[in-house]
């Protein structure tokens, strides 16, 4: 739904008003090819995203990383005009691993204000400070060389920074989120980022819970379990559920066959039974971009209309629902306070039954996330000042091999191309 002005929609949530279950996917800053997405890519994949023949609803926002346009140095990236031209709206994304400084991507955005005003800030539905930062300096993340990630302070400290930056501007009541895994949640080392945002974001992908029975038929029951820590460990606050998906080619990963019908079974079961109007959602994904990975999530080819496999959500379900209701994208955020509030409604009374031990996740991240900032390489990107190459989450485990990692999030920040 489009709404007048962002301001207005500012008062809406500090009044406690609920944020929409918003459908849409993730969307990173370059193609399969490691070229830029330019400003005719992004509008086609949101024109494919409207028109999906059988989706359970109208599929019109987008999840970002950056801000950045890939391989400048802190040009707005070409979403945002396309994000206009489609009327999709935005799920903005700092991008925080491997940095000191955000100050170009807030110049970016600040840039995207001045220049397509409250047409591109009435779209603006929520930011995320980072994305998985939390999972890559963790233990596990370290010992699974997953790339560089940010401490809890440093995450603070950039929200801090986002906050400073648009006071008083119409992005300042935008609700600020973090994306995560749902182990970090649990893990009260990373609570100064909780209690500094207004709403937390899961990425959980069943596909890689090796050792738990990740077979497609238990793909509901170890999303349930992984929700359901996650609702429980942060305090009301609202959840939304910025990754997940099934392969619909790729190896098997432990029980996990990647294939078409799964792919479907996947959508039945995690999105249309437990997602799917029910809390705002991201899936991975619309297109693949990443070539190296030998896992492909897209569920259209050549962005088709037409999908692989029918999205219409069946009326009943193999997965026994959890004790615990998709949590309530109710937000709530004020300029005043330099941390978040949040008055989220949820129904959960569940407890983790997954664990909150970081080495036990299963939740991978199919991250299309980063750009690549000032030229034309990767490698020339320097970590402390410009947007790194970012993780590649799902899309870097066909580097590994399965064995040692067993049971364990995978997670990379090493390619900024998605």
């Amino acid at each position: 739904m489009r709404i007048s002005s962002k301001l207005a929609a500012a008062g809406a949530f500090a009044a406690g008003a609920s944020a929409e279950n918003y459908l849409g996917f993730n969307s990173g800053a370059t193609m399969a090819d490691r070229s830029a997405k330019m400003l005719a890519d992004f509008e086609a994949e949101f024109t494919t995203a409207q028109g999906l023949v059988g989706a359970p609803g109208l599929f019109n926002a987008v999840r970002l990383y950056t801000n950045i346009q890939a391989y400048s140095e802190d040009d707005p990236i070409q979403a945002f005009e396309a994000a206009i031209k489609t009327n999709t709206s935005i799920l903005l994304g700092i991008w925080t691993s491997g940095t000191t400084s955000i100050a170009k991507e807030i110049s970016a955005l600040k840039k995207a204000v001045d220049q397509y005003g409250t047409d591109f800030t009435d779209l603006v539905i929520g930011i995320s400070i980072g994305s998985e930062d939390l999972y890559r300096n963790s233990a596990t993340g370290v010992a699974n060389k997953a790339g560089v990630g940010n401490s809890p302070d440093a995450l603070v400290g950039f929200i801090g920074d986002y906050k400073t930056a648009f006071k008083g501007s119409a992005l300042a009541n935008v609700p600020v989120g973090h994306v995560d895994t749902w182990d970090v949640w649990p893990n009260s080392t990373n609570k100064p980022v909780l209690d500094a945002i207004d709403w937390v974001g899961v990425d959980e992908y069943p596909y890689y819970e090796n050792g738990k029975g990740n077979s497609i038929k238990n793909a509901g029951s170890l999303f349930d379990s992984a929700y359901d820590a996650t609702v429980a460990a942060v305090g009301g606050k609202p959840v939304w559920v910025t990754e997940t998906g099934w392969p619909a080619t790729g190896p098997d990963w432990d029980e996990a066959v990647a294939s078409v019908a799964n792919a479907k079974t996947y959508w039945d079961e995690v999105g249309c039974r437990k997602l799917f109007g029910k809390t705002p959602t991201f899936w991975y994904n619309l297109r693949d971009s990443n070539p190296e990975n030998t896992m492909k999530f897209a569920i259209t080819q050549n962005l088709s209309t037409k999908p692989m496999f029918n999205l219409t959500c069946p009326t009943t379900f193999d997965t026994l629902s959890s004790t615990s209701s998709s949590a309530s994208g109710t937000a709530t955020a004020t300029a005043t306070k330099t941390s978040g509030s949040s008055t989220g409604v949820s129904s959960s009374t569940a407890t983790s039954t997954s664990g909150s031990d970081a080495s036990s996740s299963g939740s991978s991240s199919g991250s299309d996330s980063g750009s690549s900032s000032g030229t034309g390489t990767a490698s020339s990107a320097t970590a402390s000042t410009t947007s790194p190459v970012a993780g590649l989450g799902a899309h870097s485990m066909q580097l590994i091999s399965v064995a040692p990692y067993a049971g364990l999030a995978i997670f990379g920040a090493f390619f900024a191309f998605f």
